[in-house]
């Protein structure tokens, strides 16, 4: 995730940090100090804070470790001003181990609560149990409280929080994934306008939260659907394959000549028969900006590129892709480059798809869109600058 920044590797997963979170503890610390006049109440106030977005670490990392446990890995944990995101490698195909990967973050504030509670009448501070109150009291009392407060807020039906997840797998273990989702997302932009009319008459997180909740639901329907679309499919049905590749020996000046002379972005860049590289769009003009264009081309190839089979289930090879890797999937049948997957052309095989479903008979299969192939050769093209 862009402006954020790792503060270490726990139990296998990376925790990073937004920059914004930082600004807001700042702004928090200030409107303590600024109210109170004292250093005293504002370091309390920072510890406070501090201590509360400890135990949302800890949310994530139960959804985390509950994932691991069947089998999903989880890429890294970042705190934002609105809470924590943890980026699970993919989503489990059972409903019963989302509704158990979904309970499990509110489950971490429960325990820490019961911890809290267990310490205040310990200590004699069974007052504080009562009054329930998460300004005022003890450090342990208001912290106590807003743990349990996170669960209340977590658990409501918004989706893609923990509550409009739990709705999803309730919902699935009767519909289909991608009917279920669509409930689920609609449920969670009501939730959403909700959210932003409480905001703008009370806290504006709220609407924070609630532009968060509206696009996350949007985008998470979106991919059920996708998913639902394309399954058991092959990757060649996604691939490009009229395309044009570089060699090892071209030079920068020679990619961007390619980039002119057609509507293809991204190009692979060959050695023998295999893919070394990916010269992105970005990259080129990055590279043309900045460098010599009769530099070779090997000197801005993105190798962070996965692979596929041309035979390999699209669900899966999609299923795999990382946002902050190569956007780019160079396709082999053996050991020959066939094809290249890219968003754009599992956006428009979704397109067709989706029209000829909805012309078909009901109840027949949907047909399978045959791509037009023509396979380009790997083979080293000729300069095309002098």
């Amino acid at each position: 995730m862009k402006w954020s920044f790792s503060i270490g590797r726990y139990l296998g997963i990376d925790l990073r940090i937004h920059a914004t979170f930082l600004l807001l503890l700042a702004f928090l610390t200030g409107a303590q100090w600024l109210q109170t006049g004292s250093a005293v109440a504002a370091l309390g106030g920072l510890a406070f804070f501090s201590a509360l977005f400890v135990c949302v670490v800890l949310h994530e990392y139960g959804h985390a470790l509950a994932a691991r446990r069947f089998g999903v890995g989880t890429r890294d944990i970042t705190l934002l001003p609105i809470g924590g995101v943890a980026r699970l490698e993919r989503m489990p195909e059972s409903p019963r181990q989302e509704l158990w990967i979904a309970l499990a973050g509110p489950a971490v504030n429960v325990v820490i609560a019961a911890l809290l509670a267990v310490w205040l009448g310990a200590t004699g501070q069974v007052a504080a149990l009562a009054s329930f109150d998460p300004v005022e009291g003890s450090f342990a009392a208001r912290l106590l409280a807003v743990n349990l407060f996170l669960v209340a807020f977590n658990l409501l039906p918004a989706f893609p929080m923990d509550g409009g997840r739990v709705l999803r797998a309730v919902l699935a273990m009767r519909l289909n994934h991608a009917r279920a989702t669509r409930i689920a997302a609609n449920v969670g932009q009501g939730m959403a306008i909700v959210f932003g009319v409480l905001g703008l008459f009370g806290n504006p997180m709220l609407i924070l939260i609630a532009l968060f909740v509206w696009i996350g639901a949007a985008e998470e329907a979106s991919a059920a659907e996708l998913k639902d679309t394309l399954r058991g499919l092959p990757a060649r049905e996604a691939m490009l394959t009229d395309f044009l590749t570089l060699d090892a020996r071209d030079t920068i000046g020679d990619a961007a000549r390619l980039l002119l002379a057609g509507s293809q972005r991204d190009f692979p860049v060959m050695e023998g028969a295999g893919v070394i590289g990916i010269v992105t769009h970005d990259r080129l003009f990055r590279a043309l900006r900045e460098s010599d264009p009769h530099a070779s081309v090997v000197t801005i190839v993105d190798r962070s590129f996965d692979i596929a089979s041309a035979d390999e289930p699209l669900e899966d090879v999609l299923g795999r892709r990382d946002p902050e890797r190569c956007g780019v999937v160079p396709v082999y049948s053996g050991v020959r480059l066939v094809g290249l997957i890219t968003a754009d052309n599992v956006g428009e095989l979704f397109m067709v798809r989706s029209a000829l479903a909805a012309r078909r008979p009901p109840g027949s299969p949907p047909p399978l869109p045959r791509p037009y192939v023509r396979f380009a050769s790997p083979a080293r093209r000729e300069p095309v600058l002098s």
